[in-house]
């Protein structure tokens, strides 16, 4: 793992995410942002996959099951090449294949349709027990928010997962602790979110989710669990990297004007800029 370089894709991903976002005037910032180390991790470092051939049987199968946080993903897949960046400016606009939520149809490297909160979990369960079932080596890996995982589904798909002993799925919540209407403990709270998924015969691992040293030592762990699947709690803070955006649930689903922008951008920039001095 070359950290340094993982820093600068994630606030690459940061960028593009806001750049997005700001051009289509609507999305989820807030939740794409907190998520930038994960996904970045995923396509430059664990997943087995190939933007020249996304479809090859192989592959690694991953599922955003918090699909509105699509602008990260799609930030992740164009920057990893699969896609050209420059039609990320396209985002939400009428005729672009890259809509609000993932679509597997028309978008090369997503793998599954997702967006109605609860049940991008329930497909990766169903990719891996059919991994199991067919005698194939590719992993699962899914996102979910911690908002998400008040969804009843979350938890049926949790005990079928654990019943089938799938130690090829790993599940990662981003627990940056905000949701559309505000602190998922005053809403309706999942904690303690470990103890849950540990209940339901998983290995579980907490760790701080804008870190890639605690990152990548969680998801190598991963691979060495038998016999159970794996849940990884990455703490995470909800628009990381953009100072008017951290920990303000305001920025769940809202575009930045073009005076928010600017200061967007020029926050990101200077994190870049502080990189390149590392």
């Amino acid at each position: 793992m070359d950290k340094l370089k993982l820093m600068k894709t994630a606030n690459e991903i940061r960028k593009d995410i806001v750049v997005s976002v700001h051009s289509a005037k609507a999305g989820h910032p807030g939740g794409s942002l907190s998520a930038a180390e994960i996904f970045t991790y995923l396509y430059f470092e664990e997943l087995n996959v190939d933007p020249k051939d996304p479809d090859k049987a192989d592959r690694d199968r991953f599922v955003l099951s918090k699909g509105h946080t699509a602008p990260g993903l799609y930030a992740a897949l164009a920057e990893r090449g699969f896609f050209p960046k420059e039609d990320l400016v396209t985002l939400r606009h009428t005729g672009s294949y890259l809509q609000g939520h993932p679509d597997m149809k028309c978008i090369p490297g997503v793998d599954m349709s997702s967006g109605s909160l609860g049940q991008g979990i329930s497909a990766a369960v169903g990719m891996a027990i059919a991994a199991k079932m067919s005698g194939d080596t590719y992993r699962v890996y899914t996102l979910l928010g911690d908002g998400e995982i008040q969804e009843g589904q979350v938890w049926e798909a949790a005990m079928l997962a654990a019943h089938w002993k799938l130690d090829n799925l790993l599940v990662i919540v981003d627990n940056n602790n905000l949701q559309i209407d505000g602190p998922v403990d005053k809403v309706n709270s999942p904690y303690p979110i470990d103890k849950k998924f540990e209940a339901f015969n998983f290995h579980v691992i907490n760790i701080d989710g804008n870190d890639f040293d605690q990152i990548d030592a969680a998801f190598k762990e991963a691979k060495t669990v038998k016999g159970c699947p794996t849940a990884i709690i990455a703490r995470t803070v909800k628009g990381k990297g953009v100072s008017f955006m951290e920990n303000n649930a305001g920025w769940h689903g809202k575009a930045p004007n073009d005076e928010e922008y600017k200061i967007a951008m020029a926050d990101l920039e200077k994190e870049g800029e502080a990189l390149c001095q590392m």
